[in-house]
């Protein structure tokens, strides 16, 4: 059906290929053509005038515009001889089918489904749907997380999950995917992800490949190719899984080079179990060539950010260097995370500490506060 723009004062006409006012390209070509006929009439008309005085000849008028040059161009497509190119036709992007332009959005943010819905009314038609999700998926976390008033519902947050879901939006297909998983119900939230995938989500397609290594059987081929979706379009834990399935030869042969890729680019969004991965790579030399300034500066960035593993090695490498302060701190925290071997290298450190050291370093450890990551 042909949908009409509906600009705002603030909208940019660059949204619609068509004139605001209604008007047809054949009726607008004829009233660019009169108004420039009047002009000419007018400009004659001076000229004349003054010409007379001066007694000089009066010009010829100047020839009317084309009809050619005023026909639209669905005109001149229907007038072209066979075999010549035809123009390309005008680009509405207010005519989009209502199901296509839902499927496009489906994946959308809230701040991006509200600027999609100002573009035009065709537009905000289209989305209210996927508006109307976004409402429920506001709800679903607030009941399953007991937020923001609503006391923790499980059922009533999945209930909002599964509506915003059949209006269309695939951020409330993984999560209702995601509670059906918790369940237990792995079929169901496997359909889920596979609807939320197949729209392009790069959570769905993730949380996708992620259940078909989980399943009995799994599905390791079906996982990679979902995974490798999913990082292509920048999802960083989808990444740090496709690395692991490479690293281990999960679904096809060991790829050293292209897991020590991936785990670099899941670190460098901020996955912190991929920056200790990384970190071993570089001492190993497993993907990478070895590099020890390389291997302690991913180890301390996995520390900083909570890694236990990574606490244990990256003071294990300060009390080597005889940084004895540093390594006790690293140690207790690794110590209170449940690295058990962390333990006794710490006491043994502790026994050559002078008493104000030994409660510095227990101070350090108190007010430590893990630095911001992804995971």
């Amino acid at each position: 059906m042909k949908q009409r723009t509906w600009p705002h004062r603030t909208d940019n006409p660059r949204f619609t290929a068509l004139p605001f006012d209604g008007s047809s390209v054949d009726d607008l070509a004829a009233k660019f053509a009169r108004r420039r006929h009047h002009h000419h009439h007018q400009t004659d008309r001076s000229a004349s005038t003054s010409a007379s005085s001066r007694r000089v000849p009066k010009p010829p008028p100047p020839p009317p515009p084309s009809s050619s040059r005023l026909r639209s161009p669905a005109s001149r497509w229907k007038l072209a001889p066979a075999g010549s190119p035809k123009p390309a036709p005008s680009r509405d992007f207010a005519g989009l089918p209502y199901d296509v332009l839902a499927r496009i959005a489906a994946s959308f943010t809230q701040s991006n489904l509200r600027a999609a819905s100002l573009v035009c009314r065709s537009w905000n038609e289209a989305l209210r749907p996927l508006r109307e999700a976004m409402l429920l998926l506001h709800w679903g976390k607030r009941f399953k997380h007991g937020r923001g008033g609503a006391g923790a519902n499980s059922e009533k947050a999945l209930d909002s999950f599964l509506k915003g879901a059949a209006r269309g939006s695939t951020l409330a297909m993984v999560d209702a995917g995601l509670m059906y998983w918790e369940m237990g119900k792995k079929e169901a939230a496997i359909e889920l992800y596979r609807k939320a995938a197949s729209l392009g989500d790069p959570a769905g397609q993730c949380n996708l490949g992620i259940a078909y290594l989980q399943v009995e059987p799994a599905k390791p081929q079906e996982a990679i190719k979902w995974l490798q979706l999913a990082s292509a379009a920048g999802h960083i834990r989808a990444q740090y899984q496709l690395a692991l399935c490479l690293h281990r030869g999960s679904g096809q042969d060991t790829n050293l080079v292209e897991a020590a890729r991936w785990y670099l680019k899941a670190a460098e969004g901020g996955y912190v179990r991929a920056m200790y991965n990384v970190a071993l790579c570089y001492s190993f030399g497993e993907g990478f060539h070895r590099n020890r300034r390389q291997a302690r500066s991913w180890m301390k960035r996995a520390a900083d950010r909570g890694h236990s593993k990574a606490q244990f090695e990256h003071g294990l490498s300060l009390f080597s260097e005889g940084e004895m302060l540093k390594a006790v701190v690293y140690l207790e925290l690794a110590t209170r995370a449940g690295e058990r071997a962390a333990a006794h290298l710490k006491h043994v450190i502790l026994q050559q500490l002078s008493a104000p050291s030994r409660d510095r370093g227990m101070f350090l450890a108190d007010n430590w506060r893990a630095l911001p990551s992804s995971r």
